[in-house]
């Protein structure tokens, strides 16, 4: 069978991607992503040398991250999985992981609490408890949703994520706080973040709705989006307890080498844990011992 990626392939691969119940924003990118190689390849049969001919392309000439090329590779990979191309199998770029999280990147505390007070004093009740929530519990923008009423009466929310299902329990003043907000609003069931019509907040909505309350707050921009609180979450967490496998059943992680990911210390951070082992004796100190 000729190897090209068509039309009607691609709706081989839609439908696929249906039947293993991916979300309709993974199915998106992954039709994206094909059809980024199916632009490439053009009327060429796909083999082992185009496909890495395509990665040197998206590293050479579109300049892409490495993570992004991975993300674009992996999707190949799956394509090919589901064509019955298993001999087409192209290598992901390997990356050193670094040692401490880049400073610009993480939330600390203390910008943390800014972002809630200055929502507070907008009165935008719904983006402070929203952040607290995001903040103390550790779940993804996408398990906002499963945050309802009738959760609330029980202590602990099942989210539903990927065709696992775990329990996440709310700290007990995150429950008044949401019990209050949702007594406010009228809100006597189902989700407790919702748009005017009623319907679970979207996630693009939510990312604007933080940028605004970033630049009021003077936090970097940067740093404010719904999955800084959960790494936030993630590093006071394992402060607290040490315990990466407990964290990363919170987190719902398969693996713990993705948690660790979570827990990186900033680079802050880990320049006074190397100033602390004091492993650098400077020519005063050297006198001293002659």
């Amino acid at each position: 069978m000729e190897r090209v990626i068509t039309k009607e392939k691609i709706e081989q691969f839609h439908q696929r991607l249906i039947c293993t119940e991916k979300s309709s924003q993974t199915i998106r990118k992954y039709l994206r992503d094909i059809r980024k190689l199916q632009q490439y390849a053009g009327d060429r049969e796909v083999s082992k040398e185009l496909l890495v001919s395509y990665k040197a392309y998206l590293e050479q000439k579109c300049h892409y991250k490495v993570s992004s090329i991975n993300s674009y590779l992996a999707v190949v990979n799956h394509f090919c999985a589901c064509m019955g191309w298993n001999d087409l199998r192209v290598k992901m770029i390997r990356i050193q992981q670094d040692a401490f999280a880049p400073e610009n990147r993480e939330m600390t505390q203390e910008e943390y609490a800014r972002l809630i007070r200055t929502a507070q004093h907008q009165g935008n009740e719904k983006l402070s408890c929203l952040i607290q929530t995001l903040g103390s519990t550790g779940i993804r923008i996408s398990e906002l949703r499963h945050i309802t009423v009738e959760s609330l009466r029980f202590g602990m929310a099942e989210i539903h994520n990927k065709g696992k299902m775990r329990r996440i329990l709310y700290p007990g003043e995150l429950q008044k706080l949401l019990k209050k907000y949702a007594k406010k609003e009228k809100i006597e069931s189902g989700p407790i973040f919702r748009s005017r019509s009623g319907k679970p907040l979207d996630r693009s909505n939510i990312w604007r709705m933080m940028k605004r309350l970033s630049h009021a707050a003077e936090v970097d921009a940067a740093k404010v989006y719904p999955h800084s609180m959960r790494h936030l979450f993630a590093r006071c967490f394992y402060k607290i307890k040490k315990d990466i496998a407990k964290l990363a059943d919170v987190l719902g992680h398969s693996s713990i080498e993705i948690t660790r990911i979570y827990i990186k210390s900033t680079g802050r951070e880990h320049k006074r844990q190397l100033d602390s082992m004091r492993l650098v004796i400077g020519d005063g100190e050297q006198k001293k011992t002659t």
